[in-house]
């Protein structure tokens, strides 16, 4: 049975409590392997570790912090199947979908940031001939960083590639539920000969390792993807000690359809963007409206190509989607469309758990479900399913359906299906939402910053903002003496 090991001040070593979490394997619900059920223990060793290692981490030269994030990214590319392999049985997404997403995303963090931060510029005001005002960005310190299960290699490296490029040190908390790349992270970081203490990961529950890790004193900056409702908690946590906070959450991502939109390429991108890696993506469109005019055709096209979609192996590459994560999660999302069905909803394809095959039954599998209602205020319209289910709702004209798109209280991204551009630049602007994505869908470039308005979390990731959130100003303003000859 697989043990996995805290990563703290460059050695591998047990929790302080020598106590372990069960880790399963969503395929077919067995236990594989262990974790450390880490307590504030482990996390103060972690932190104390980091914060010894800050001065001489935050004094190298850039392109030397630079370096070691090329190597660590060359490193994870060398061991790409490793790491998809780990992630797909972790996870419960296909494999081929982790060799050609989040391995790749994961390595392109590395070396997008080793790079921007050699290309990072300051600014100077000249105020006068003998006043020159200028802004330093020096590094925070120890940098807190809470990721979640759903692209557990990609979100986690999102946050220490820029946390490091910038000088800060880490500790991170994986999640609980997926921590086979992360220590497959913590071994790399070790071969490459990362400094010790510059980059701890710890690893436990939320309610313990997490908790500890966002109210240590000396952790000054807190970064986490995951549930709105835990933000909360964090920020109620984190304000009296006045941290600075970064949240990217919950999503009940609208995709407007309108009549003249290119169909084929509507649905085609549509099936990919509600229903890849199990629904489990927070960007994953949940909520489509479409125009009343257009309706019964997509709708007729849409759930014909969700039944197609194969619900299998995910060790298979004919899969397009695997399991669930976990048992519970499995309970959340059947809970919520079986509500959705009592309260009179029409279930248009899925809806039920499935089995790929006598093997795989006690696995975590589910139907991909398009759900036809037209309450914008009912539960499934509402909250964050986040899995493989679907509404469909018809609206009248543009002012119905930005209406619609912005009736829930998230606002992490949408998608907008039209050829008419005044439609399109009309809809990005009035649609509350801080991603949008015209004619296509998860495209992204990491240049360009990343983050949500409402409910869906405040800061943002990606480019100059990630390094921005990781560093803080100092403003110097010098008086120059002249001697005049």
């Amino acid at each position: 049975m697989d043990r996995i090991l805290n990563y703290i001040d460059g050695s591998f070593v047990a929790p302080a409590s020598g106590q372990f979490l069960d880790n399963y394997r969503p395929r077919d619900g067995a236990v594989y392997g262990q974790l450390p059920d880490s307590t504030a223990a482990d996390v103060d060793r972690a932190v104390a570790a980091a914060k010894a290692a800050f001065p001489a981490w935050h004094k190298l030269k850039r392109q030397e912090r630079a370096q070691y994030l090329y190597k660590i990214a060359d490193a994870i590319e060398q061991k790409l199947d490793i790491f998809a392999a780990a992630e797909s049985r972790d996870q419960g997404k296909p494999i081929h979908l982790a060799r050609s997403m989040d391995i790749p995303r994961a390595v392109e963090n590395f070396r997008f940031f080793a790079g921007a931060i050699l290309h990072q510029q300051e600014r100077a005001f000249q105020t006068s001939p003998e006043v020159l005002n200028y802004t330093r960005r020096e590094p925070v310190g120890v940098a807190g960083l809470i990721s979640p299960w759903n692209l557990p290699l990609y979100l986690l490296t999102w946050k220490i590639a820029p946390a490091l490029a910038a000088g800060n040190t880490a500790v991170a908390k994986p999640s609980e539920l997926t921590p086979a790349t992360a220590f497959l992270l913590a071994q790399v970081m070790d071969e490459v000969g990362l400094p010790k203490g510059v980059c701890n990961l710890v690893f436990g529950l939320g309610e313990k390792a997490g908790d500890a890790l966002v109210a240590h004193p000396y952790v000054p900056l807190i970064s986490f993807t995951g549930g709105t409702d835990t933000a909360a908690i964090i920020g109620r946590r984190a304000a009296p000690l006045y941290k600075k906070i970064s949240f990217e959450l919950g999503g009940k991502n609208p995709g407007l359809i309108f009549a003249d939109c290119d169909l084929e390429a509507a649905l085609t991108t549509t099936v990919r963007s509600s229903f890849l890696n199990q629904g489990e993506i927070c960007l994953c469109t949940s909520r489509l409206f479409v125009q009343e005019s257009l309706l019964p055709k997509f709708t007729e096209l849409f759930v014909e190509r969700i039944r197609q979609l194969k619900v299998g192996d995910p060790e298979s590459a004919e899969s397009f989607m695997g399991p669930l994560v976990s048992a519970e999660h499995l309970e959340k999302v059947d809970g919520f469309v079986q509500r959705a069905k009592a309260q009179g909803h029409t279930i248009l394809c899925g809806g039920e758990r499935v089995a790929p095959s006598a093997a795989l039954q006690k696995g975590f599998y589910f139907a991909p479900t398009v759900i036809s209602t037209q309450d914008a205020s009912s539960e499934i319209m509402q909250q964050e399913v986040f899995g493989p289910v679907v509404t469909i709702t018809p609206f009248t004209d543009y002012a119905d359906a930005v209406e619609k798109a912005n009736s829930t209280r998230y606002g992490l991204a949408a998608t907008i299906w039209t050829q008419n551009l005044d439609t399109a630049h009309h809809a990005a602007a009035d649609i509350k939402a801080g991603q949008i994505w015209v004619n296509t869908w998860m495209l992204r470039d990491l240049r360009v910053p990343f983050g949500g308005m409402k409910d869906s979390g405040i800061g943002r990731e990606g480019g100059d903002y990630s390094l921005e959130f990781y560093t803080e100003e100092k403003n110097v303003c010098l008086q120059i003496g002249r001697n005049r000859l």
